[in-house]
């Protein structure tokens, strides 16, 4: 039996290539923008570890926080309540990003604005979805938190003065397997949406529940194909944020020699006019961060292009009526048989 993933490899690398080259600095631009609301690939782990066993607790329980006043908490909560928000508004941009990223491989040209206006209503669905699997993510973590704080506040509480020995991790132990279970569950299945679904809801027309059915019957057809392609893109995955991540800390070394001059005549003119050097090292700052998110926004670029032109190939093979790339399959694969 061919496997996809094996096959489309080097035929995912060939229409990359096609797509970016030669260099076209707007079109390198606007897939920037996409794919930095889209986001890096890699594989994002959550551990959990329980640093102070109830037994190391301090002896007189855990200090109470300072009163610090109801203002100070009002700002807290402010703050917490920005941050939740920015988050949430990346996660809309980003959903609806997938969707302009596909249509640009699929027509091969990048209009953001057109796309955009095309299936933002499919994106919000994709967020509403991510959002769900979000919060239950999120549940199996407060589910982890309560049981490891749970004890300690009840042994360092003011009314329990001797520790209570009647907590026992062996609860915990047995929660962690089906807690590795549940989050490669959700990965596969917040993968295979972005990577699958998003294209089946452009070709249908559809939700993503919509997209769901019309890819299933594909998946249990093909079991060991979504199984492999699951394994290398993993992999595949993984190298690209490494990449990423190398070209990112050169950028940063090479930005660090013209903006540490330039920090440099800041700090020196915070020594002598402070309003002034305070300004001039905040813009220097600001301009060295935005520097970074370029390039590393840059660099992702043909890594994003590359993983979705590897899933496009292999969802079209599998049913060639999912297929969005049929010209560029086509183009791929006659030049390699000329070859």
């Amino acid at each position: 039996m061919t496997l996809y993933a094996l096959e489309n490899l080097d035929d995912a690398i060939d229409a990359t290539k096609a797509f970016l080259w030669p260099i076209e600095r707007t079109r390198w631009i606007k897939l920037a923008l996409v794919v930095f609301f889209i986001g890096a690939p890699g594989v994002n782990s959550t551990t959990f570890q329980y640093n102070i066993p109830a037994d190391q607790a301090p002896a007189g329980g855990f200090p109470m926080p300072p009163d610090i006043g109801p203002r100070v908490w009002l700002l807290v909560a402010v703050i917490i309540a920005a941050v939740l928000l920015l988050g949430i508004l990346f996660l809309l941009v980003g959903s609806i990003m997938e969707f302009v990223l596909i249509e640009s491989l699929r027509h091969e040209e990048v209009t953001v604005r057109r796309y955009w206006n095309r299936r933002w209503r499919q994106g919000v669905r994709l967020f509403g979805f991510r959002l769900v699997i979000g919060l239950l993510v999120l549940g199996s973590v407060v589910v982890i938190a309560a049981l490891f704080l749970l004890p300690v506040v009840v042994e360092t509480g003011p009314a329990n003065a001797a520790p209570t020995d009647g907590f026992s991790i062996v609860p915990f132990l047995l929660l962690v397997p089906a807690l590795l279970i549940l989050a490669i569950l959700v990965g596969l299945i917040n993968g295979f949406t972005t990577v699958f679904v998003v294209p089946v809801m452009i070709v249908q027309d559809c939700g993503v529940l919509g997209g769901w059915r019309r890819l299933w019957p594909t998946i249990t057809a093909n079991p060991w194909q979504y199984l492999a392609y699951a394994v290398g893109g993993v992999i595949l995955s993984i190298a690209g944020g490494i990449l990423i991540a190398i070209l990112a800390g050169i950028a940063m070394l090479v930005l660090l020699i013209p903006f540490g001059i330039l920090g440099a005549i800041g700090f020196g003119l915070l020594m002598t006019v402070q309003p002034l050097g305070i300004g001039v090292l905040t813009i220097v700052g600001l301009l060295f961060v935005l520097s970074v998110l370029l390039v590393v926004a840059l660099a992702q670029v043909p890594v994003v292009t590359y993983l979705r032109y590897y899933a496009l190939l292999i969802l079209g093979d599998i049913d060639g009526d999912l297929d969005l790339i049929p010209e560029r399959r086509a183009a791929v694969r006659t030049e390699e048989e000329s070859t």
